[in-house]
């Protein structure tokens, strides 16, 4: 190499923001590659959060103070499991007050029966008689039940996901107690304009992408609800998941990419293009064979390696890989005209 040709090099000692080694600066010849339409997927792209398909809410039946809890956020429950207690000694005792009004009632019917039979009084006064006893078996039997619901077991098997009350509080029927959610079962929903529902209800094919856990899984169905937000005119859209993804849960962010169908596009890799604030541009060979900057629009990024050229390229141009390489070389080759 010359000392002007070594001057020179040190000179561009940065092209693109990048340091230049001068010994590996023409180390071999500059890889190319030829721009062709390749068949790519289109698709798009909608955020979306993670929700179970299964959650239950226990909530109180009874009121009381609360005397026990036995599980926490994030444990494991099966089904029927014993989870809180309820002081629930109102709820005996209208329990025990119900049992003597039914013990009542049935003795007084048996009375008003046999009256009946013996012609003292009318069909009427035994009806009455009927009715007071099937209400206080009612009662009875509602009191029985009220206070079984002093235990709270859980509905179904899952993962407790929120304590909401704590122990002490006072419970009263329905207030909530828990949130439990089967972590087997798990979707995402995005949230669509409605200009694209036309598109995703054909739409058979997608890919949910989890930045936070590094992995991208093929969905097991698309969903568009028939419902509509009229304030933002958008339409929930459900993704079905594969069973018990790890690390995944209920409230995490995801991206649904909705496989639209096929098309030809133009593309370039990531590493040719030369970028310079919002200008993006790479080197291609002219008809000297000589590389100059062609400046580009380009599209959406079609995977990690390449992006959709929307101008500034056509099929069968030649893009230099290397844009610091290039760069040298065509200011050489400006340097050796002059």
């Amino acid at each position: 190499m010359s000392n002007q040709r070594v001057h020179f090099v040190r000179w561009l000692g940065f092209v693109g923001g990048l340091a230049v080694t001068v010994g590996s600066v023409f180390a071999g010849p500059l890889a190319e590659q030829t721009v062709q339409a390749m068949v790519v997927e289109q698709t798009f792209t909608a955020d979306a959060l993670v929700e179970a398909v299964r959650q239950a809410t226990v909530a109180a039946q009874v009121t009381g103070r609360i005397v026990e809890v036995t599980v926490d956020a994030g444990q494991r429950v099966q089904s029927g499991a014993t989870v809180m207690r309820i002081d629930a000694r109102d709820a005996a005792a209208a329990a025990a007050a119900a049992s003597a009004q039914f013990a009542n009632s049935r003795a007084s019917f048996q009375r008003q029966r046999r009256l009946h039979q013996q012609g003292f009084i009318s069909q009427a006064a035994l009806d009455k008689a009927q009715a007071d006893l099937d209400t206080a078996d009612a009662t009875y039997r509602q009191a029985q039940v009220a206070v079984g619901h002093a235990t709270v077991r859980t509905p179904m098997t899952g993962v407790v996901a929120q304590r909401l009350s704590e122990l002490g509080e006072m419970a009263s029927p329905g207030k909530p107690l828990l949130l439990i959610y089967d972590p087997t079962e798990l979707r995402v929903t995005a949230s669509v304009p409605q200009h694209r529902l036309a598109q995703l209800r054909a739409a058979r094919q997608a890919r949910v992408e989890f930045s936070e856990l590094g992995r991208t899984v093929d969905a097991r169905g698309v969903s568009v609800l028939p419902i509509a937000d009229a304030a933002t005119h958008v339409s929930p859209v459900r993704v079905g998941l594969p069973d018990s993804i790890p690390g995944l849960l209920p409230g995490m962010h995801a991206r649904v990419h909705f496989l639209l169908g096929q098309a030809g596009k133009l593309t370039v890799p990531r590493t040719a293009i030369v970028r310079r604030g919002e200008v993006a541009a790479v080197y291609v060979r002219n008809a000297q064979g000589m590389p100059v900057l062609r400046q580009l629009r380009l599209g959406e990024p079609l995977n990690d390696a390449t992006v959709e050229v929307l101008a500034g390229l056509q099929a069968g141009e030649r893009v230099i890989l290397d844009p610091i390489r290039a760069a040298i070389e065509s200011k050489t080759s400006s340097a050796s005209a002059r």
